[in-house]
């Protein structure tokens, strides 16, 4: 029986599959020892029960960069960790804000007469 050109390549994304799984679990086991349960962004604290929604993110972004220390690591939530890479992308396509693009500060202030209004009251 010949294997065609599909059953070959089936078979190579099934190994590099497994082999990502092996790694991945592997830094993701001793980054959860390491680390406290938290996300370093929004600091989220995990437990048990949500504990997969923790993940381990890779500084420098290269996934073959596991030193044993952990300093490529930070565990982030799903959520902050989807919005660095969100990030990452957008700098590499040149979307980044400048000066102009950036938000004036505030000068409305909500309580600017409630002093006053506080003293009618008494």
């Amino acid at each position: 029986m010949v294997k065609s050109g599909n059953d070959k390549l089936d078979k190579v994304v099934a190994d590099a599959r497994r082999a990502r799984d092996l790694r991945d679990q592997g830094y993701r086991e001793r980054a959860l020892k390491m680390y406290p349960h938290i996300c370093g962004r929004c600091t989220r604290e995990f437990n048990r029960r949500n504990l997969q929604e923790l993940t381990v993110h890779h500084r420098d972004h290269d996934h073959d960069n596991n030193p044993d220390d952990g300093s490529n690591w930070e565990l982030l939530c799903l959520y902050c960790h989807d919005n660095e890479h969100q990030r990452q992308l957008e700098a590499q396509q040149g979307n980044h804000a400048t000066d102009s693009d950036k938000c004036t500060t505030a000068t409305y202030n909500p309580f600017a007469g409630l002093k006053s209004m506080m003293e009618k009251n008494k």
